[in-house]
């Protein structure tokens, strides 16, 4: 996030594009739906009827993956109409005319014609959003899980540079993070191109840097990410796999293709604080301790850090993830002495400008500090981007829609799309028998429009197939979705979605298309299940 939390309160216009918050980050969706009662305009763009459109003044229901047409006709019209901001764009981007040249063609009418959204909304929308004194922008997974998910990010980046909403309170993009730690996991170097801090595995002088850190020479070449893993599986490039605090048995694309990989790989070892799905397949399974069990910090979504405490002691043999990451180094006579997570946190600040001004004592006395924190009388950054950008100037990128990998035809009439919902978290609650008995089981969405054709029923348990797989699953009726499309979670093992969905990825993340797949719903009494 570019912006923090708080600066919700104060904002004029929110713009909430990919992203159900109510459900999957309801601390934020609570914060939202405030600010709209108290007076700030609220956009929401989604193909379904989510809670906050209850809140917003614009609503535009835009078929799936058709994100970067939507934006493309919103920058249109703020460029047709002068609504830009000029002085902006002039003295803080580079770009903007090959940006400006390609979004030429997406007028309201265009871009209509292919999101579905009326262009009268795509005008509206686009005059709120840049005429407002200030204006954030929040999306998450519908906006990333896409073939093309790299350019809707781009395209929410030319959005925002094209009306100067960026490097102001209250002004900003603010990516939604759907664990509790993913941007601390990301900011440690939990990514296959760059180590702690971001940068650069094939920056020399970074390599010099952590190699004298750590003792060693290290590879100049990224490494894979998680769906290139599996693939390298196949074909024995990957033969032993390490997998922690993850579930990809559940959560993975096109799980046919991943439990094979996890059935087929020479050893493999699982580090959970459950006997997950994905444990069954485990040759070791390191029993790892809750969060609550433990020292230590997380960064949330705003970019803060702050401190974790121990409250009860971990049951049976689990321990802390860094005292088995440790042990498990001692074996491979590695020099790894680390005492208590301070002396971690103290490694992790010396090789983090972005770390470098916080510390266990800072944390302990103020709460939590939002980086980049550089130095040790630094307040931290509650926004980025104030004066410059971290590159030095913004770029704009041009961006054309292009369609999803896989649309409904004949033969898989229906549109699939998953998210989340506000009584579990991930596949974790499952285990949980507080919350379990709220939703015990999937329920689907299904537009009354589709039910009729197929003359199925409120309540009634359908079969639901793919090119890849098929489940069964209860459906309940609803206008939340639009006609066409049908919508599932990920949370149940017992109706796993991610059975149907593809393997077609972003050519750059390499993030599979989780929100896009063509079905067919079929009554279990003549679909031969």
């Amino acid at each position: 996030m570019t912006n923090s939390i708080g600066e919700i309160d104060n904002a004029d216009v929110m713009f909430v594009i990919g992203a159900n918050p109510t459900a999957a980050h309801p601390v934020i969706g609570y914060r939202l739906k405030m600010a709209a009662k108290n007076g700030a305009t609220l956009i929401v763009a989604d193909p379904r009827q989510i809670e906050l459109v209850d809140y917003a003044d614009v609503f535009l229901r835009l078929r799936p993956g058709t994100n970067e047409a939507l934006l493309n006709g919103m920058i249109h019209v703020i460029l047709a109409e002068g609504l830009a901001d000029e002085k902006f764009i002039r003295e803080r981007t580079e770009g903007f005319p090959e940006m400006a040249a390609v979004v030429k063609k997406y007028t309201p009418a265009y871009a209509a014609e292919i999101t579905g959204v009326p262009a009268a909304d795509i005008r509206r929308a686009a005059r709120l959003f840049a005429g407002a004194e200030n204006a954030s922008i929040f999306y998450t997974l519908g906006i990333t899980n896409h073939t093309t998910g790299t350019d809707g990010v781009l395209s929410v980046a030319n959005l925002a540079l094209v009306t100067g909403h960026v490097g102001k309170p209250s002004s900003g993009v603010n990516p939604l993070r759907g664990q509790n730690n993913v941007q601390g996991a990301c900011d440690m170097g939990a990514l296959p191109n760059v180590f702690t801090g971001y940068q650069g595995v094939g920056e020399r002088g970074a390599r010099f840097k952590f190699g004298r850190a750590w003792g060693t020479r290290l590879n100049p070449q990224p490494g894979l990410t998680i769906t290139e893993v599996f693939d390298a599986i196949y074909t024995k490039e990957i033969k032993f796999l390490y997998i922690m605090g993850e579930n990809p048995a559940l959560t993975e694309a096109n799980l046919h293709h991943v439990r094979g990989a996890l059935e087929k790989v020479d050893f493999l070892v699982v580090q959970d604080i459950f006997f997950t799905e994905t444990a069954a397949y485990a040759d070791v399974v390191l029993p790892a301790a809750a969060f609550a069990e433990k020292e230590g910090t997380f960064t949330n979504t705003e970019r803060r850090v702050q401190m974790v405490r121990k409250a009860i002691n971990p049951p049976g043999e689990a321990k802390p993830d860094w005292v088995i990451l440790s042990a498990l180094a001692r074996e491979l006579r590695l020099k790894w002495n680390y005492a208590t997570p301070a002396e971690i946190f103290q490694e992790i600040a010396r090789l983090n400008p972005a770390y470098a001004g916080i510390s266990y004592q800072r944390l302990e006395k103020e709460g939590g500090l939002q980086w980049p924190c550089p130095d040790a009388k630094h307040p931290g950054t509650p926004y980025l981007h104030q004066d410059k950008f971290v590159r030095g100037k913004g770029l704009f990128t041009p961006v054309e829609y292009q369609p999803p990998a896989e649309e409904p035809d004949s033969d898989y009439p229906l549109l699939l799309t998953t998210g989340r919902i506000l009584f579990h978290y991930n596949t974790m609650t499952r285990y949980s028998g507080a919350i379990e008995p709220f939703k015990p089981e999937e329920v689907a969405q299904v537009n009354p429009a589709d039910a009729g054709h197929l003359g199925v029923v409120e309540g009634e348990t359908v079969k639901l197939s793919s090119r890849r797989g098929h489940i069964a699953v209860r459906i309940t009726i609803t206008d939340a979705v639009p006609p066409g499309v049908i919508y599932v979670t990920f949370h149940y093992r017992e109706s796993a979605v991610n059975l149907l969905t593809g393997s077609a990825l972003d050519p750059v993340t390499k993030t599979p298309e989780f929100k896009i797949c063509a079905v067919k719903m079929e009554k279990l009494a003549t679909a031969g299940a």
